[in-house]
């Protein structure tokens, strides 16, 4: 158990953190101000105010993250009238830090009363100092000055010109696609990788190599690493497919290979052992695939396999948007525990095809046109560029509200699905 669950800390961080340096690293060079970005969730830990503008957050919840963007739907309201802060001024006469927090004390800070603020267009706060409300005091603040919320982290203020709307539509949209982009990325290099593990990439040949145990009975026989498995009694075998379709029913029957081996054909007579499988009993020889050890084949098969994936990911979508849609067909964070603990049984292998397998899900989904998701950002990036004007604040916070209602209820009832099936069923 204790296996599986920091397995499923590792695998769920990384494709969120994948996600989110997507986003970010997108952000940065579109010129958009990233305020915040978080290694885990919930409660602070550390922080670190790096030199480009953005907070480094490590918080205690070591599943995922984020990136908060200036001026993004999640980037809230900062400064409230009647919040009572402390201002810090710097050699210019302009607020350099404001202290929401009473966490955080700053030496020299005037105490204020807020009454109104504007840290994004003109740059200033005013309010009654030091308790004295005959007086409103108002204070000019600087364009990169920091703000220390509630909870001690101390953040960039977010001005007009460094916000997520007020990139270029180009920009906006690339930083929207990045995300999924970058999941991408990961499932081909991380099936690279699982190719290194494997000691190669299967060859899909007749190609075979014996497996080292005992009781392989291919090896008994006289089967070698790299021959040739070319018929199985008489019927041809012209690739891992048909060979294995081929010796699969002859479990514990006396079996005739035709195999080739530096040009030489011979035949071979073997047994193979009946091993269970999926409540089956097929047969088994003690041979696999033959591995492409070249660094070029291990290199493409991450292109290779992703995109095999890819289409079957497809082709399960849309066998549930075409009237085949059930729950089970779906998968919540409890399914995806459930899985963890399955791929871990396989090893490093194993969690890699997983990680991989999650990773094109992610980018996937999250492509789909639904409001909140970046699919669904993307398609108010696509109207706006054939609108050539973006759609009002309103009606965009109304259409993404309702993406997320949709999220939410679909989560619960996916979330209350896979309890059942894992749990009560």
């Amino acid at each position: 158990m204790i296996k599986t669950i920091i397995t499923f800390i590792i695998v769920f961080g990384i494709l969120v953190i994948v996600h989110e340096f997507g986003h970010f690293y997108f952000a940065k060079r579109g010129g958009i101000l990233v305020r915040e970005f978080s290694i885990g969730m919930g409660p602070k830990l550390v922080y670190h105010r790096g030199k480009d503008g953005t907070t480094y957050t490590l918080r205690l919840l070591p599943v995922g993250g984020y990136v908060r963007m200036a001026g993004a739907e999640d980037d809230e309201e900062e400064l409230k009238p009647g919040t009572p802060v402390s201002l810090f001024i710097g050699e210019h006469d302009r607020v350099e830090r404001i202290n929401t927090s009473k966490k955080s004390t700053l030496f020299n800070g005037i105490p204020l009363e807020v009454t109104a603020t504007d840290l994004e267009n003109e740059l200033w706060i005013e309010g009654y100092e030091n308790g004295d409300e005959s007086a409103v005091k108002r204070y000019a603040v600087d364009h990169d000055a920091t703000i220390i919320e509630s909870d001690g982290t101390e953040l960039r203020i977010a001005p007009k010109d460094v916000q997520f709307p007020s990139a270029s539509l180009g920009r906006r949209l690339m930083t929207n696609f990045a995300g999924p982009m970058n999941n991408v990325l990961l499932a081909i290099v991380t099936f690279m990788l699982m190719s290194v593990a494997q000691g190669g990439v299967a060859t899909g040949t007749n190609q075979v190599q014996v497996a080292s145990s005992p009781v392989s009975v291919a090896q008994t026989a006289g089967v070698k690493t790299n021959d040739k498995i070319v018929a199985v009694n008489g019927k041809a075998t012209k690739d891992w497919t048909a060979l294995s379709q081929a010796i699969q029913p002859l479990a514990n029957k006396q079996t005739t290979l035709t195999i080739q081996r530096d040009g030489k054909t011979q035949k071979l007579t073997v047994t193979p052992k009946g091993e269970k499988s999926n409540g089956k009993t097929v047969g088994m020889i003690g041979i696999t695939q033959a591995k492409d050890k070249n660094v070029g084949a291990i290199l493409l098969s991450g292109f290779t396999q992703t995109w095999t994936m890819t289409k079957l990911l497809f082709g399960a979508l849309w066998h549930m948007v075409s009237g085949h849609f059930s729950l089970n067909d779906l998968g919540g964070p409890v399914a995806i525990f459930a899985t963890t603990s399955q791929a871990t049984q396989f090893g490093l292998v194993g969690i890699l095809n997983f990680l991989a397998f999650l990773s094109l899900n992610l980018a996937i989904v999250n492509l789909l046109p639904i409001p909140a998701l970046d699919g669904g950002k993307i398609l108010l990036n696509l109207i706006e560029a054939v609108r050539r004007k973006p759609l009002s604040e309103n009606v965009e916070a109304g259409i993404t509200l309702v993406g997320v209602a949709f999220l939410v209820l679909l989560m619960l009832l996916v979330t209350w699905n896979d309890i059942e099936r894992y749990f009560i069923r």
